[in-house]
Order: C-alpha cells, then structure tokens, then sequence
C-alpha cells in the first residue's frame, strides 16, 4: 500500500496538515514522536488507532516532499544559473 492511501489532506481539518486516515494525527505529530525517541511500539502503545503502516506511510510521506523539495531547488538553480 502506497503512502497515498493513507496520508489525507483536508483544509478544513488540522489547518490543511497532512493526517493519518482522515483522524487528527498528523504526519508531523509522528514525525515529532519518532525526532523526540519514541519508538514504534511506544506510539503504537500510546496511540492505538495507529498501526505500524501508519507510522512507516508517514516516513514515506515525508521522504518523498523531502525528494520532491530537493529536486525542485536543483531545477530553480539550473534556470537562474542558466545551466
């Protein structure tokens, strides 16, 4: 299962974040669990409605605009510099 059928953004929903099937969690609460040590079973155990796809959806979720960001200032710098 792709990223993509779990992340969910609703602008009327957490300011527009990016959530976890449709609940109030969002990408960034578990990004900011997993930053501040917590592991995977301590989310699990503290946020039940989560499961272990939800976690990994997240990391791939965030990988990917990290990718897309990336790619996106290489391309900006080729068309300013004019490479």
């Amino acid at each position: 299962m792709s990223y993509h059928d779990i992340i969910t953004i609703e602008p009327d929903k957490r300011g527009g974040k990016p959530c976890i099937r449709r609940m109030r969690i969002t990408v960034y609460d578990v990004l900011g669990w997993l930053a501040a040590g917590m592991s995977h079973e301590d989310i699990l155990d503290d946020f039940p409605e989560l499961t272990e796809e939800d976690i990994r959806a997240s990391l791939e979720f965030a990988a990917d605009r990290e990718h897309r960001l990336v790619a996106s200032l290489q391309d900006s710098k080729r068309t300013v510099g004019g490479v």
